[in-house]
């Protein structure tokens, strides 16, 4: 299967933010280089891994955009993953640069669900695209609205 296209382009003074010119979307942008411990037998990126860089993406936008997880928890929230969706394309090996490319694509009432494409950082090539969808829970693990904060930060990410 053959990804559609991600052109990303800088934006204007609005680094780390991206635009995908095939799409319009804007994304938040973080690189990671693999580590040798990240690969498998085959010499490349083991699957589940990539769900860590998911989280590393995750965490980096909120941290830009001034709202980091451990603010969030400490504000008596949570946003456990109740859904992943991961397709693969192309492989990652050992020391390879990768731009984790995140966004917000949904914010329901009590769940949000943040969109990543991975691509290589020399090639271009897209590596993997996938989603993680959450459930805003309190301090006690009952379902609750999403907070404030994070509802302010997604109308005002770049457009």
């Amino acid at each position: 299967m053959k990804p559609k296209p991600f052109t990303p382009e800088p934006m204007d003074g609005k680094e780390p933010f991206i635009r995908d010119t095939t799409t319009n979307l804007v994304f938040h942008r973080c690189s990671l280089r693999t580590l040798y411990a990240d690969v498998d037998r085959s010499q490349v990126v083991y699957h589940a891994n990539y769900l860590r860089y998911f989280e590393f993406g995750r965490a980096s936008l909120m941290r830009d955009a001034a709202y980091s997880y451990r603010e969030i928890e400490d504000s008596g929230y949570v946003y456990p993953i109740v859904e992943i969706k991961v397709n693969y394309f192309n492989p990652l090996y050992y020391d390879d640069l990768m731009y984790i490319n995140t966004r917000v694509s949904e914010v329901e009432r009590v769940r949000l669900c943040f969109e990543y494409i991975i691509t290589h950082g020399e090639t271009g090539a897209i590596v993997c695209k996938g989603f993680t969808r959450h459930c805003a829970l309190n301090s006690s693990g009952i379902p609750v609205e999403v907070d404030e904060k994070t509802m302010y930060l997604w109308h005002i990410f770049p457009k």
